[in-house]
């Protein structure tokens, strides 16, 4: 990525040659061209004398390796977002030393006081919100609030949104089909109560999850109700787990491993999600639900079940994202299932549930040697894999 800030070699992550996909786009350099001081069509930025810099929603660390020399503070809902930074940083001699940048999570108390705000327009409007409603009392008059998106990224309810929580807003010209969102706070005491998160119980449908609290923090799928695949999903998992190890994978607001806690008091649940919003909608949809002392529970943020010790594990539950910001994409769900296979005990057994077009019962096959449909329907299907015993190769 070539900026008036230098030229970075920048990868998404977890690093993989096949990927074809950029760790920038046109949005991104849209943004830094215009905060080159001396140009941008509506006043340059002067970066060298503009206090606290806050970037908010860096997808893979473009913004944030380029403006680097300015020691910004960036916040992410994203792990994997997070962890690409900083091996960008990392790339290109930089390093996320305290003195030179912070990466701080969604979850995170915000800087005291932000003067240039920097927003990458994320995919959920409802995490918008949550996040300005966040920083809005940390911003001031004077504080310079820039936001970037590739067109079909940025509405008219975006613009709203940051109409109502911060102050007049208006757009640039697009370029690249990428467009800059400019907004001036206005000072004020009185502010609107952040609406997240929200909070509601499944009704009858909802199979095992039937009257159960869900609790749903900003920037989930689904983030205000239960989704018809996962609502699919509790009404297929395993009723009798036998005080398995159970990971709640991609875990969103933990309903399917709150629902098996819920079933087996003496099963021990894990909840994974590389989202911090999720992680903490996981861990008090769980709290709402499960009395303390029948708590046998660990909450994980990071990149799916690399983090567990292979072979520990009795069952994975998934319902696995298609998507990667606006990318289309199974790589992630590809990601999991494999790392699905090492943690797992030969027995254990991995249930996916997915749209039917994804085709997953072909890559499990491949994978696990086999796979089988535990329930179906016209739009969504449940797969069940079985980890098999390794068999030595013969001498």
């Amino acid at each position: 990525m070539t900026t008036p800030f230098g030229s970075y070699e920048l990868t998404r992550f977890p690093e993989d040659p096949r990927d074809q996909l950029r760790a920038w786009d046109a949005a991104d350099e849209y943004l830094l061209r215009h905060l080159d001081a001396g140009t941008g069509d509506h006043g340059p930025v002067d970066l060298s004398g503009a206090g606290q810099i806050t970037i908010l929603g860096d997808r893979w660390g473009a913004l944030t390796t380029a403006l680097a020399a300015y020691h910004p503070v960036q916040i992410t809902d994203s792990y994997l977002a997070r962890a690409g930074t900083a091996a960008n940083l990392d790339r290109a001699g930089i390093g996320t030393a305290k003195s030179t940048v912070r990466l701080l999570t969604t979850q995170d108390a915000p800087p005291e006081r932000i003067d240039v705000l920097l927003v990458r327009v994320p995919k959920s409007l409802a995490l918008l919100e949550d996040q300005l409603y966040r920083l809005a009392p940390h911003v001031h008059a004077g504080t310079v609030v820039v936001g970037t998106g590739m067109v079909k990224e940025i509405h008219t309810s975006t613009l709203k949104l940051f109409e109502k929580i911060l102050g007049p807003t208006r757009t640039s010209l697009a370029e690249k089909k990428a467009r800059l969102i400019f907004c001036t706070p206005t000072a004020t005491s009185t502010r609107a109560v952040d609406p997240w998160p929200v909070t509601y119980t499944l009704d009858e449908d909802a199979g095992s999850g039937a009257g159960l609290t869900a609790v749903n923090h900003a920037g989930i799928f689904c983030a205000d109700r239960l989704d018809v695949g996962t609502r699919f999903f509790l009404q297929s998992i395993p009723n009798n787990t036998n005080g398995a190890r159970v990971v709640d994978l991609g875990c969103g607001n933990g309903i399917v491993g709150t629902a098996v806690a819920v079933a087996d008091p003496k099963a021990e649940i894990v909840f994974t999600d590389e989202s911090y919003q999720a992680v903490a909608s996981a861990k008090a949809t769980f709290r709402a639900n499960v009395q303390r002392e029948r708590e046998r529970a660990d909450f994980l943020v990071g990149d799916g079940v690399s983090m567990l010790d292979p072979g520990s594990v009795d069952l994975v539950l998934c319902n696995p994202p298609f998507h990667s910001h606006q990318a289309t994409t199974d790589a992630t769900a590809l990601r999991m299932f494999a790392q699905s296979r090492k943690v797992l005990r030969p027995g254990g057994e991995l249930w996916v549930v997915a749209n039917r077009h994804m085709g997953y019962h072909t890559h499990l096959r491949r994978l696990f040697g086999n796979s089988e449909v535990a329930a179906s329907e016209p739009k969504f299907v449940v797969l069940r894999a079985v980890k098999q015993e390794e068999r030595p190769r013969p001498m």
